[in-house]
């Protein structure tokens, strides 16, 4: 280096490496165009969502338009779901209910439906969590909200709604899931609520999730979490999403009790020989009619199965049909819900659940 700074004298061409083809990232940047085109080749699955969720949008504007207390909870499961085969033109497995119709109670959050003989009537001091699912052909649209009839639980609802509907904002292609659950978690902690004369801080139920939505297959292997913490894997583009939270005023934890009543085939199940003629036929009626599709023992009996409960239950040892019970939190507490299927289309976000009442 002289007086005159530093001397440059080597070509460029010499110092210049050629950069790898693969490694050139502007490479793979898809255009707008691209992005439009692609969003039209799946035209015709985002339409059997939007189908399905207008099933669910007028199943639910009928059902708060008659639910009352002193009804039983077989009563409004049943008129639900014979007025959702109405709408979504039930057809074997390519339309139809996409799993059995959720109506926890108060503590219990999840999971819970009738079996035959329950004879559980709806109270005015209940809160009731209704989440049903329509199809068509295996597009599930899981789509839940709570029910009350007592004011005292307005702010545990607006709780809920409001982290759900931060968790749908924060949701898209590239989004980290647990970011997705810290900001959830904010929100939902961020309430108070005040219940016959003792406030609680509402707590995110951290051991129940959303979840991504296969064809046919309701949790298909990433969860959205609603407390931070969770997995750092992204959201992508053209995947469906259960974004769905859950606001307590217990533990903030969820246990198996009560008696069971949604099953489900196992997605990965291979071929597993059975020897009793009672299970193979369940089995087949199992195939037939649901697939790999949650059902509940109400269903069965409606197709005139009796005497099936050593049947499932071996099914269910085997690992072929895995059993779901309820889900509650301690006892005396509260617990609320609220969800909606988003597509993560090429080109936009779609809340495709959504409607005037959430």
């Amino acid at each position: 280096m002289g007086e005159k700074g530093l001397e440059l004298h080597l070509e460029v061409r010499r110092l210049w490496l050629v950069y790898p083809i693969m490694e050139r990232t502007a490479a793979w940047r898809t255009t707008s165009e691209e992005k439009k085109a692609l969003d039209q080749a799946s035209e015709e699955i985002w339409n059997d969502f939007r189908e399905a969720a207008e099933a669910h949008r007028q199943v639910r504007k009928y059902v708060m338009s008659w639910i009352k207390p002193g009804m039983t909870m077989i009563e409004i499961c049943e008129k639900l779901e014979d007025c959702s085969r109405k709408l979504i033109k039930e057809n074997g497995l390519n339309a139809g209910l996409a799993f059995p119709t959720g109506c926890s109670l108060n503590n219990c959050a999840a999971h819970y439906t009738p079996n035959a003989g329950d004879t559980t009537v709806l109270q005015y001091d209940d809160i009731c969590k209704i989440d049903f699912g329509t199809h068509i052909s295996g597009r599930i649209i899981d789509c839940a909200f709570t029910v009350t009839f007592n004011p005292k639980y307005d702010t545990l609802l607006k709780a809920v709604k409001d982290a759900t509907n931060t968790g749908i904002k924060c949701a898209g292609i590239d989004v980290r899931l647990c970011d997705v659950g810290e900001a959830i978690q904010e929100v939902m902690e961020s309430y108070e609520v005040e219940i016959d004369g003792k406030t609680y801080q509402v707590k995110p139920i951290r051991n129940l999730n959303g979840h991504s939505i296969g064809p046919y297959r309701i949790h298909a292997g990433k969860t959205v979490p609603i407390v931070k913490g969770g997995e750092a894997t992204r959201m992508e583009e053209g995947e469906v999403y259960a974004i769905e939270t859950f606001g307590s005023t217990g533990k903030g934890v969820v246990h198996d009790d009560m008696e069971c009543s949604h099953y489900m085939k196992n997605f990965d199940v291979g071929h597993v020989p059975i020897r009793l003629p009672r299970t193979k036929h369940l089995l087949n009626v199992i195939n037939e009619n649901f697939g790999t599709l949650a059902f509940c023992r109400r269903w069965l009996d409606r197709l005139g199965e009796s005497k099936y409960l050593m049947a499932l239950k071996n099914l269910c040892d085997l690992g072929i049909v895995d059993p779901y019970p309820p889900l509650c939190d301690i006892k005396g507490s509260y617990t609320a819900q609220f969800e909606h299927t988003i597509l993560l289309r090429p080109t936009c976000k779609e809340v495709v659940s959504r409607g005037d009442d959430y």
